[in-house]
């Protein structure tokens, strides 16, 4: 029997991150495909569109107008999961039935006045004032007295639930830290109490080390696939310096990283020419008024295309009743990624 091998052997890999694990079958990525085929919808957007309730100067659902905005807009979300104003309360019925108040803020985020584009078509400076816009909102919500955790994310394309294909993003600010942050808060004190360097620190180091997962990096970060990354080709932008929020970064730092999600965004878009769908945010420290020298910023990244613009990856079944499961090792979608161009594939045509 021949040794085990990574590239071909079905195997587990942990998340340090986490603390759990994903079931890798790279074998099974030679299956035919006879499943869901997802439809491509390539269509050319207008610079403005007048029913869009993101764009300037146009009216929203709820009767407010949009400012005739010429960089970036955020407002709070019209119809926002999370509201400011509620009754404090708790509910416990014998340890069974238990439920508190959550109080919060929804913020959206308007990338760019123009209804055509998205961020990997967009220029640094563009997006550059994105990311200032990042750092101004999670420096107002995070000071609230009642907000412990500033949530930044970005969902793009229909086929993650976008509903308005207007550049954007959305901000929730609230009194908890939720679930995902707060597993990876307790993983990252964990290894700074044991290491007192936070755990990014010394796994960027070992990645840029071994090169096989590396997919760019400029004076300030890395884009890389993670060794256990769950979806086909997920990816992290990670800073290389250990700063705990957005509020640390430098004027050349805030420059590298609207460049690193650009330069992430286009091998996306490139790999099957097609504007790519993910649910993209950020993880940084909580707002909690306590000191986090464990956290190091990192942004993630869940596209779920599979082999082609309209083949998916499900999480169904096994990955629903057991844990996840992917098909090609993070090594082969780095290598694939890798490859691509950085020049965007509508600008080459």
């Amino acid at each position: 029997m021949s040794d085990f091998n990574l590239a071909d052997h079905p195997h587990r890999r942990y998340n340090p991150l986490s603390g759990e694990w994903v079931q890798v079958s790279p074998h099974r990525a030679k299956r035919p495909w006879q499943g869901q085929v997802e439809k491509v919808c390539e269509t050319n957007r207008p610079t403005h569109d007048a029913s869009c309730y993101l764009c300037p100067g146009n009216t929203r659902a709820n009767g407010k107008q949009n400012p005739n905005y010429e960089h970036t807009f955020s407002f709070v979300n019209d119809f926002a999961a999370l509201q400011p104003d509620i009754p404090s309360g708790n509910v416990n019925e014998d340890s069974l039935f238990i439920a508190k108040s959550e109080r919060g803020i929804c913020k959206v985020i308007c990338f760019s006045p123009r209804h055509d584009l998205t961020i990997p078509e967009m220029d640094l400076p563009s997006i550059k004032k994105v990311v200032d816009l990042w750092v101004e909102e999670y420096d107002i919500l995070g000071k609230l007295d009642f907000i412990s955790y500033v949530q930044i994310f970005e969902n793009k394309g229909s086929v993650m639930g976008c509903s308005n294909p207007h550049p954007h993003g959305q901000i929730w600010a609230q009194e908890s830290i939720p679930d995902e942050p707060k597993k990876k808060g307790e993983q990252l004190l964990d290894y700074f109490n044991k290491h007192k360097k936070t755990l990014l620190q010394d796994y960027l180091a070992k990645e840029l080390e071994k090169n096989e997962r590396i997919l760019f990096e400029n004076d300030h970060f890395v884009g890389l696939i993670p060794f256990w990354a769950i979806w086909p080709f997920e990816a992290m932008i990670i800073s290389k310096r250990p700063v705990a929020n957005l509020l640390g970064f430098t004027e050349e730092e805030r420059a590298s990283l609207a460049d690193a999600y650009k330069t992430l965004t286009t091998l996306y878009d490139n790999l099957f020419e097609v504007s790519f769908p993910y649910s993209a945010g950020i993880h940084q420290a909580p707002t909690d008024n306590q000191s986090h020298p464990e956290w190091h910023f990192h942004m993630v990244f869940y596209p779920p295309l599979l082999r082609s613009a309209t083949v998916k990856k499900f999480m169904v079944g096994y990955e629903m009743l057991a844990n996840p499961q992917r098909d090609i090792t993070p090594e082969q979608a780095a290598q694939t990624l890798r490859s691509l161009d950085l020049e965007h594939y509508r600008t080459r045509r």
